[in-house]
């Protein structure tokens, strides 16, 4: 069986889509499917080539094992919706015409990474050109998400996106979501259509906190006695960052609770000014590592923060940074409703949950941690043993695998 994995993020970049699609290829692999990767010329977070690639149209490698062709994309640091759509559509351009010149005749599926729902076009015109059926993976309900967020107000393009939405559902032989409210969403809509999970999940070899020593804690000036509490991936508007750093205002006579953010994005800038304007000596921004560093950071602090702004639109959200945490041994801060709460709060008893954007509560949780450390050891044993339950990626590889040839039959 050939697929070809279709997305406009991929490895060397850093991010969750990246590592998700990254390691589901090289399993998939493993389980006998022939894989091959169309992706853009790295460039994300920082919107800018990476030095390598700078002045390439094209260019093949080879990840892993597998085959990676890359087009070229228009990349801007502009943070106008005019430019996201043009970083969007010219890799729907590129894309298509290096798949139709430069990838095999012919292929079995299709696997397409949504958001951006607009490559979706590439994938579809690539599967009559390559004789292969449409696989739409959604990982984001798009535009849906992208209106409750107010990134998108124009209602004509919102229509016209919509109308593509489903345009693509429609042509798919299988569509996949990452978690069951995006299931649930695409299946009340499109009740005649096979809609699978294909949830998120982790390495549990590679994220072993058994196996892994780590002096981070102590080179960075930090002691045993602190509480350290992380938040590492996108500082973007979605989070709701700001609630860290009101926690850290709120702790600062604590002085012992320390904040990390780890990462990049649109509010980095504007939140390392409120740190400064509150002067918040508890915080402390840390920058992008590879992916091979963070087992050692994520093994030497305390408890995983993670929050999202408080929108219905989160209801059915996991972010992906929870799998790694949890597999690690690392308590659970959730400030996310709905799906991420029944699942790692409510059953996996992984850790406390929080009110999204109710820093009360937050520092509530906070010092409960603080003051109870034998907290922390029993929520890191459930979150082991939930993870490796439920989100193994071995066994997520192994069964999506079946779908595909039971697909294929």
């Amino acid at each position: 069986m050939k697929l070809l994995i279709l997305t406009q993020y991929f490895p060397p970049e850093v991010g969750a889509p990246q590592n998700r699609l990254f390691e589901l290829a090289v399993l998939l692999q493993k389980e006998g499917i022939d894989i091959t990767v169309l992706t853009a010329m790295p460039n994300y977070p920082a919107m800018e080539i990476h030095k390598a690639y700078v002045g390439k149209k094209y260019a093949y490698e080879e990840i892993d094992g597998l085959k990676v062709h890359r087009s070229s994309i228009y990349v801007s640091k502009s943070k106008s919706i005019v430019k996201r759509l043009q970083n969007y559509f010219s890799f729907v351009w590129f894309s298509y015409w290096v798949g139709k010149k430069k990838l095999e005749k012919e292929y079995d599926y299709i696997f397409c990474e949504s958001p951006p729902l607009f490559l979706g076009i590439s994938a579809y015109l690539l599967c009559k050109n390559k004789n292969a059926k449409l696989i739409f993976n959604v990982s984001d309900l798009w535009p849906e998400s992208a209106e409750k967020l107010g990134l998108v107000t124009n209602k004509l393009f919102l229509k016209l996106a919509t109308i593509l939405e489903e345009f693509l559902y429609k042509k798919s032989v299988l569509i996949t979501g990452q978690t069951q409210g995006i299931v649930k969403n695409i299946s009340g809509r499109f009740p005649n259509k096979k809609v699978y999970w294909l949830p998120n999940g982790v390495d549990l070899s590679l994220f072993n906190p058994e196996k892994i020593n780590s002096e981070w804690r102590k080179e960075n000036g930090f002691s045993e006695n602190d509480l350290l509490l992380l938040y590492a991936g996108i500082i973007g508007y979605a989070q709701g960052l700001d609630i860290i750093l009101k926690a850290a205002e709120k702790t600062r006579n604590n002085a012992e609770i320390k904040y990390l953010l780890l990462g990049s994005g649109p509010e980095k800038e504007r939140l390392m000014g409120l740190k400064s304007n509150l002067n918040l000596e508890n915080v402390f921004f840390l920058d992008l590592v590879p992916k091979s560093a963070m087992p050692k950071i994520v093994k030497a602090v305390d408890v995983a923060l993670v929050p999202l702004k408080k929108l219905d639109l989160f209801l059915g959200a996991i972010p992906s940074k929870i799998f790694e945490n949890l597999a690690m041994k690392k308590t659970l801060l959730l400030g996310v409703d709905g799906e991420a709460r029944e699942l790692f709060i409510n059953q996996g008893k992984a850790g406390l949950y929080f009110e999204p954007e109710n820093e009360e509560e937050l520092v509530n949780k906070i010092n409960q941690l603080n003051n109870n450390r034998n907290e922390l050891i029993l929520f890191g044993e459930n979150g082991r043993n939930y993870v490796q339950e439920f989100f193994n990626r071995n066994k997520i590889a192994k069964e999506f695998t079946n779908e595909l040839v039971s697909l294929n039959n």
